[in-house]
């Protein structure tokens, strides 16, 4: 991607990012909860994953496991992305960076943000690397790409098709401790992931407390 057509998708990917918050923004004014009225284009569904146990490259070059080393027990946004993609994947990764902004110093901390290129036969880490400085503001974001078996085996096992001319726009955000995972299709608001993570972590706050009442109320 070069730097006119990386600003140019940038530009496109953050004015949708913003404008879907602002029509958020606009619905919550109005006292009414959930997101029904999110864009008619988005759609979302409850997701198994399985971690391939593959060894991948980050941005840095350094190898990594998915499962391991990046998800282990943080609540993450994933999405899948190719640097050539001047379409859908900078609107992935504007989306992407809006919920790194909201959230703040959290990434990094509890929860972590991947992306994954879906074509490792030309996304290299440098490659990677320059690609992420368009979007990325912060620590706690790993871009990653591998060969093209370990990329293949880890897209199989997140549901993921590796064909770069069916490549939809698609986020999975989930708990690595609890094992919930939802997948976002579509141009989704950054809102409505955030209140995903909130939720996720609102979950692990409540099943810890029973476990703890649950402790007393055996105790002689």
């Amino acid at each position: 991607m070069t730097t006119r057509h990386a600003c140019r998708a940038l530009a496109l990917g953050l004015a949708l990012a913003s404008n879907l918050a602002l029509a958020h923004g606009d619905r919550g004014s109005g006292g009414q909860g959930g997101h029904a009225g999110q864009p008619a284009a988005a759609s979302q569904e409850k997701a198994s994953v399985r971690f391939a146990d593959v060894s991948l490259l980050n941005q840095d070059g350094m190898p990594v496991r998915l499962e391991q080393d990046l998800v282990g027990e943080h609540l993450v946004v994933m999405g899948f992305i190719y640097t050539r993609c001047t379409t859908v994947c900078p609107v992935v990764s504007a989306i992407m960076g809006r919920v790194q902004q909201q959230l703040g110093g959290r990434v990094g901390q509890d929860i972590q943000l991947v992306s994954i290129s879906v074509d490792p036969q030309h996304d290299d880490a440098r490659r990677l690397q320059r690609y992420a400085r368009a979007f990325q503001k912060g620590p706690g974001w790993s871009w990653l790409t591998g060969t093209p078996y370990a990329i293949g085996e880890t897209l199989k096992g997140l549901g993921f098709s590796a064909d770069l001319s069916r490549h939809p726009p698609l986020i999975l955000v989930g708990d690595g401790r609890s094992g919930h995972w939802k997948r976002y299709y579509g141009v989704t608001d950054p809102a409505v992931l955030i209140d995903e993570l909130n939720r996720l972590g609102a979950r692990r706050v409540h099943v810890k407390s029973t476990a703890i009442a649950d402790h007393h109320e055996v105790q002689p």
